[in-house]
């Protein structure tokens, strides 16, 4: 099995139309999520390097497509977070259009990974994404984030209900609980993106 170094993760470029987008090969993975669930958190947790996705206090600060390079054949791409930062309706109209034709045209990418609040998975953009993902066959891992904020039987629960409320689609679609703030859920989410890569 092909080795990754994800610590050896580094930023390529951030693009604000899909034409400032590198060549479409190799194998690309996204992570997409509302404006707060933490994905700046997850990229730096996942590549033990603090300082490779901006990490704000304010919601929405990823407006572009900002693509981090593993090695000459594996890119992340962190898409524009939605749902929450506070930015006039034209800016959001134009992340929407961004986010949506990057995954109906990029033939690299190989899977989704979607976080969610565990305290508040499954709202109205993450199910118009899944049933997206689920019409073209694009593979989701769902990382339902902050799960520190819970209690381990609350952990299971929010596992089991947001289980059975995928269950429905056609798409591969995985889950687990993960917390950037206690570094827990780095091994299952590694073991995943080995599984896209190789």
């Amino acid at each position: 099995m092909t080795i990754i170094h994800y610590n050896h993760a580094a930023f390529m470029l951030s693009v604000a139309n899909l034409k400032q987008l590198p060549a479409d090969q190799g194998i690309e993975v996204a992570i997409v999520g509302r404006s707060n669930a933490g994905k700046s958190s997850i990229l730096n947790c996942l590549t033990h390097n603090k300082n490779l996705a901006r990490v704000s206090k304010t919601p929405g600060r990823t407006q572009h497509i900002n693509l981090f390079a593993l090695d000459e054949h594996r890119r992340l791409a962190d898409l524009p977070g939605y749902g929450y930062a506070k930015v006039p309706d034209e800016i959001k109209r134009n992340w929407q259009a961004l986010l949506d034709n990057y995954l109906r045209s990029r033939e690299c990418l190989r899977g989704l990974l979607l976080v969610m609040d565990i305290r508040h998975p499954l709202k109205d953009f993450d199910q118009q994404l899944l049933m997206w993902c689920s019409s073209c066959n694009l593979p989701v891992h769902i990382l339902l984030n902050k799960s520190d904020k819970l209690s381990k039987s609350g952990i299971a629960k929010t596992l089991l209900d947001v289980s059975d409320a995928v269950n429905c689609f056609q798409n591969p679609v995985t889950l687990q609980a993960f917390s950037a703030l206690k570094n827990t859920g780095i091994k299952e989410l590694r073991e995943k993106l080995n599984e896209w890569y190789s």
